[in-house]
């Protein structure tokens, strides 16, 4: 039989349960040393009787718990970690990526055993917060995205890219993301078109005060023409802009970036992409899915709020995203815009005056388009600066359509 080695608490408990069996003290005195009620002292008297020193040791000494880590699961886990590309994951991602590869272990085992292998620091716990009112979610899909920019190192290339993402504050969907080269108007415009085009219109949009989105200018309170044409557009698509005063009040997708800059460059970082189009093109067609499934919670009321697109408004889409300047229409006919001179021509589809005020449009597509109510001019880019000459033309005139029915046409019929 194997000897039976006691800790000092142990061996303190047998001697008193001795000392009581033999008379020397009564249960009462045994269970005030022991710290013990006089039926435990009874019980330990008669398990010394049978069993002597084992009597009062625990029967579960030495027994592995049932819900022990196997040598090899930790061997496997810790094979993982050794991998230059995990080496940063948190226990959360870790265990995710773990059970995807057939090792099974809790979360809070998994981060357990990372403390004790330095692979994981815990997290200082955060000082007192600023108490902020909670605003409960919408209830709709649709009711209101949040939209932001984040410029970081994406593609751990050492060079920052910018991610542009906008969420569902009702569902905590990522409706749409992709990488783009800053957080301007075109950019944002190309991101707003391509989300249009595959949701509808939705009713509000809640981002912050960037320079892109609101005139951050003290006069702007008081005048109501000092708008960006990012609030022209989305006045002309029929779509509120709120501006957050604050980061926190526009948390969900501040919260979504910090999630992205943990999850999705090491998603990438496992799949070795390095370019701005791979990037893209995973995010799309993988990540959001996966993203949407794990995160996403279900809206009150199931009803999309999104507008559809009336295909009036498809055509109108090129012009109402594209950057409107205002520009005045000289003397002889010629309108300057940037580094060009722009010579309209003599017959237009509308009369044109001098002086007459014109939209000059950029599209996204790179083409200059210039609008005078409603209707587009047609121009000629000029090589060079014209010299000043008077043109004797009072204004443009309106050109002669000549309508001919086509040969279905009721009146061709014979009767």
């Amino acid at each position: 039989m194997n000897e039976i080695k006691l800790t000092p608490e142990e061996r303190l408990k047998y001697d008193t349960i001795r000392s009581c069996l033999g008379g020397d003290i009564t249960n009462k005195e045994a269970s005030s040393r022991l710290g013990l009620v006089v039926r435990q002292i009874q019980k330990l008297k008669r398990a010394v009787e049978e069993f002597e020193e084992a009597g009062v040791v625990h029967k579960l000494k030495g027994v592995s718990p049932a819900n022990t880590v196997s040598k090899n699961t930790i061997r496997k886990v810790l094979e993982f970690f050794d991998n230059d590309k995990h080496k940063d994951f948190g226990p959360t991602f870790a265990q995710e990526k773990l059970e995807a590869s057939g090792v099974l272990i809790n979360k809070e085992t998994l981060r357990l055993l990372m403390i004790k292998k330095k692979i994981w620091q815990v997290k200082p716990r955060r000082g007192p917060q600023i108490i902020r009112e909670w605003r409960e979610r919408k209830e709709c899909f649709g009711e209101l995205v949040q939209f932001d920019g984040s410029y970081h190192d994406w593609l751990e290339t050492g060079d920052e890219e910018c991610l542009l993402a906008a969420i569902d504050d009702a569902t905590g969907q990522i409706v749409h993301a992709v990488f783009e080269d800053n957080e301007g108007v075109q950019s944002v415009f190309r991101f707003w078109w391509a989300y249009i085009e595959a949701y509808g219109l939705p009713v509000a949009i809640y981002l912050d005060k960037f320079c892109t989105y609101k005139v951050n200018n003290k006069h702007a309170v008081d005048n109501v023409e000092f708008i960006t044409q990012f609030e022209r557009a989305m006045r002309d698509l029929g779509i509120e802009v709120i501006c957050a005063n604050s980061p926190e009040a526009k948390g969900r997708v501040e919260r979504l970036f910090g999630t992205l800059q943990d999850r999705l460059i090491k998603e990438m970082r496992l799949v070795d992409i390095k370019t701005r189009a791979g990037a893209n093109k995973f995010i799309g067609k993988k990540y959001i899915c996966d993203h949407n499934r794990r995160f996403s919670v279900v809206a009150k009321n199931k009803t999309d709020a999104h507008r559809p697109v009336s295909d009036i408004l498809r055509k109108r889409l090129p012009a109402i995203f594209s950057v409107q300047s205002k520009r005045k229409v000289n003397n002889d006919y010629t309108i300057q815009f940037k580094t060009f001179w722009y010579q309209l021509n003599a017959t237009q589809k509308t009369t044109v005056y001098k002086r007459d005020e014109v939209i000059v449009e950029e599209h996204l597509d790179g083409t200059t388009h210039i609008r005078h109510k409603d209707i587009y001019l047609e121009y000629r880019v000029l090589p060079e600066r014209p010299k000043p000459v008077k043109v004797p033309l009072i204004a443009l005139t309106r050109q002669k359509i000549i309508w001919k029915p086509p040969a279905n046409h009721p009146w061709r019929k014979m009767i």
